[in-house]
């Protein structure tokens, strides 16, 4: 705290992004897995996103999907293939009020690298309370043109980036 009382303000330059991985889980009538996040901090009425998680040091952003996959929404690594990645890492910045509050209060935002997975399993196979941190109160299978008109407007931009990319990915299988 300030002198005055007021919380210092934290430059969100002076902070780091936080290396992670996001994943389009696509089941097999080509819908996108979103689960509506447990809140912590008040982040707005919009709180639906795509299971993602920090990349543990040393290890692999393919691994680091494959765990929060796990993780996430239950599902394991068999009941699910990698069919298309984001060359690029993406990012985006916190709003400034959550700067210093969310992601432990040592980042700025997120630079993500984003893996496209089809499901193989069936709706059975997905259980959101797997994991004893439950990240997640609920979930749905959602058109990927619905994406983005779910997520907080700060993530925006990342979820259109992959939609465009993994669009051709979301179709239903035979």
């Amino acid at each position: 705290m300030a002198k005055d009382g007021k919380a210092d303000l934290i430059d969100p330059a002076s902070l780091p992004y936080r290396p992670c991985v996001g994943v389009m889980l696509i089941n097999r009538d080509g819908l996108v897995f979103v689960g509506n996040r447990v809140q912590s901090i008040d982040i707005g009425p919009l709180t639906w996103q795509m299971p993602q998680g920090g990349i543990d040091k040393g290890e692999e952003p393919q691994t680091a999907a494959f765990r929060e996959l796990k993780e996430e929404t239950g599902v394991d690594a068999d009941k699910a293939e990698i069919i298309g990645e984001v060359a690029d890492w993406l990012t985006y910045d916190l709003p400034p009020h959550l700067v210093g509050h969310a992601l432990k209060g040592k980042y700025r935002g997120q630079k993500q690298r984003w893996f496209a997975m089809r499901f193989l399993g069936d709706d059975s196979d997905v259980d959101i309370a797997a994991d004893a941190h439950q990240e997640f109160s609920e979930w749905a299978w959602v058109s990927i043109d619905e994406l983005t008109d779910l997520i907080v407007p700060f993530k925006r931009g990342i979820y259109q980036r992959v939609v465009t990319e993994f669009t051709p990915l979301a179709k239903p299988r035979g």
